[in-house]
């Protein structure tokens, strides 16, 4: 299937590892001009070897820490300067942050306040440097990693990723009129570094999750969840706004104990 976006130009956070490296290749392939955007400039590197390995064009790197004003303020900057403006934006960046089962303390500002930062007001700040320019060309593609809206336990970054999913619904009535679309992923257990190495680091811990949650019996792989990326944001998703699908097994649709 031809997505018609060759040509494009694309700005993907947190692609150094998992879902936004995978996003990254799925993009390349299908001719988008990339801007990749991390704190690790390493893994950046490598991804752009990678991607130039198969013959795409080589993404601009942007090395930058968007929990911070500063931070978001320089990658659109520096990405539009380097492509000369942005028509599609996947907004990956984010991380779970579980709080400990035996702390019951729930008022530490700090860790509130860098979840949301991180989880919510990066993709904010990001998006409303961006639209701008998307609304003047009169085509743009938003994509934005939401996740669990509710949880078992009370991780700081499930509140953060509800508001992004309720801003994003809004935003994106007000920017179909201008040709921009705006839509969520949902992911469930993807087998990214994150899940697989931090929330279940061992066998045993995986097995458990997918007897007690996953229909599909199997984690997924991020290029499983790039690809649908990749189609919302093509031209031929045009008429799919202010959605949010889950990628997760049927994961999210089954009660939990």
């Amino acid at each position: 299937m031809d997505l018609k976006i060759t040509g494009r130009r694309a700005l993907v956070t947190g692609a150094s590892t998992g879902i936004g490296h995978a996003t990254a290749l799925a993009l390349a392939a299908e001719g988008v001009r990339l801007a990749v955007s991390a704190r690790n400039e390493a893994a950046l590197a490598a991804l752009r070897d990678e991607i130039a390995a198969t013959g795409a064009a080589a993404p601009e790197i942007v090395v930058a820490d968007i929990t911070t004003a500063a931070g978001c303020a320089q990658v659109v900057a520096e990405t539009q300067a380097r492509l000369g403006g942005v028509d599609i934006l996947v907004n990956n960046a984010g991380g779970s942050r579980p709080r400990d089962a035996g702390n019951a303390d729930q008022t530490e500002d700090d860790w509130w306040e860098e979840a949301f930062a991180l989880n919510f007001t990066a993709a904010r700040r990001i998006t409303g440097g961006l639209v701008p320019g998307m609304t003047a060309a009169g085509w743009g593609r938003i994509v934005t990693l939401t996740g669990a809206m509710t949880q078992p336990g009370v991780n700081a970054a499930g509140p953060a990723k509800a508001a992004l999913w309720s801003w994003s619904r809004s935003l994106s009535a007000q920017l179909a009129p201008h040709g921009i679309t705006v839509n969520c992923i949902a992911p469930g257990r993807i087998s990214t570094p994150q899940i697989v190495g931090r929330l279940f680091p061992t066998e045993e811990a995986r097995r458990t999750e997918i007897a007690q949650r996953i229909p599909m019996g199997r984690f997924g792989e991020p290029a499983e969840l790039a690809a649908l990326v990749a189609f919302l944001a093509s031209d031929i998703a045009g008429y799919i706004t202010g959605t949010q699908i889950p990628v997760d097994g049927g994961m999210f649709r089954m009660a939990l104990p």
